[in-house]
């Protein structure tokens, strides 16, 4: 489905996004909200640094699709075309998963004696790995269901997920469930458009609830603020962050991505480290989807960081696209993440666990590609 011949969800969003997101913040800065000071000229050059490297990464992987995909799908395979074709891919065992990984997240919330949207002690506790384990099988799972066999009622299991995942106070995992449910509508049900008449204001509005919950929610801070104010000061703020990056490059040197890494064996946030390192404080806190590759390797960091995700996103589209299945699948998750990350930073080791499995479906598309091509 397109509005006159324009893909909505092509890679190009993501610069979209981005200077929405900067304009929020600019708006925020220039009125001085809760006291937030200007940012320098350097950290605007910094954005448009890693805007014109994604759309460099995103214009080379244009060239590797004419040159290398020219029969389109033909002699394209890779695993997720094997796991299509398994026998134990049914619509039962995919329906175990989605309802499994809302019992579990269900059971997880009672363990944890109460509601942590309204809690800020329990919400600091309540991103754990049973959420997360609990998490990756119902977004995965629930997308394949409406991509394989899409049925309205299915969207009842999309609803009652994003409740269960929205009472842990984290606007980003809602945010997730949404936006990939909308790209897979998107692109297998042009028929069903009026889906986006319900999802796009589901987003906005169940973000602004979210938000303004969670924040009136914890107990050491006091918000007068309206909801849609939160929006503009959130932005201001991480802008603010990422200004003090930009006077920090190199000052980790790997050790952020060291956390990314091995924070989930050890139980260590990556954005509570950010936090130790700009800020000197023991707070979590977000940096823009530029400003952890900044703190680590400067200038040659976020270059390779938004290079890749411009070649690697606009690959995965071009294979959705004529291969549709778990390719929508892969995409959708690819595209929700950096569109998240534009704000929380990309600092989820399961999400770059994604990005690699990517990386393995791209080069094994293009290796089969050119054998097809070779024995012609």
């Amino acid at each position: 489905m397109e509005v006159k011949g324009i893909d909505l969800f092509s890679p190009l969003v993501v610069v979209v996004i981005i200077l929405f997101y900067l304009f929020f913040g600019f708006i925020c800065l220039q009125l001085h909200m809760k006291g937030l000071p200007s940012v320098s000229n350097i950290t605007y050059i910094y954005v448009l640094f890693g805007i014109l490297t994604f759309l460099g990464g995103y214009l080379f992987a244009k060239i590797i699709e004419r040159n290398v995909f020219s029969d389109k799908s033909l002699g394209i395979n890779t695993f997720l075309d094997y796991i299509e074709k398994h026998p134990n891919y049914t619509k039962n065992g995919v329906l175990f998963w989605v309802i499994f990984s809302i019992a579990l997240q269900i059971v997880n919330l009672v363990l944890m004696g109460g509601i942590p949207i309204f809690s800020g002690y329990l919400k600091a506790s309540a991103y754990n790995m049973v959420t997360i384990l609990a998490y990756l099988l119902f977004i995965l799972s629930i997308n394949v269901l409406l991509v394989k066999w899409n049925r309205n009622k299915y969207f009842l299991l999309v609803a009652l997920g994003v409740l269960v995942f929205a009472l842990t106070g984290y606007r980003a995992l809602i945010v997730g469930i949404i936006l990939t449910i909308l790209i897979t509508v998107y692109y297998t049900q042009s028929k069903k458009r009026e889906y986006f008449l319900i999802l796009v204001p589901a987003i906005i509005f169940i973000g602004l609830i979210m938000g303004y919950v969670a924040a009136i929610s914890i107990e050491w801070q006091h918000w007068q603020e309206n909801a849609l104010s939160l929006i503009f000061i959130r932005a201001g703020y991480t802008l603010h962050i990422l200004d003090l990056i930009v006077n920090l490059p190199h000052h980790t040197s790997g050790l952020i991505s060291y956390t990314v890494l091995t924070g989930f064996l050890s139980s260590m946030d990556p954005r509570l480290v950010l936090g130790q390192q700009v800020l000197h404080t023991n707070s979590s806190i977000t940096a823009t989807l530029f400003g952890p590759a900044i703190l680590e390797f400067g200038y040659v960091g976020l270059g390779i960081q938004m290079l890749f995700f411009g070649i690697i996103l606009e690959l995965i589209h071009y294979l959705q696209k004529i291969k549709k299945g778990l390719y929508t699948v892969l995409y959708g998750l690819g595209l929700s993440y950096i569109i998240i990350w534009v704000e929380t930073s990309p600092l989820d080791l399961m999400v770059w666990i994604y990005f690699l499995a990517a990386v393995v479906v791209v080069i094994s598309a293009i290796l089969s590609s050119i054998l097809y091509n070779r024995s012609k």
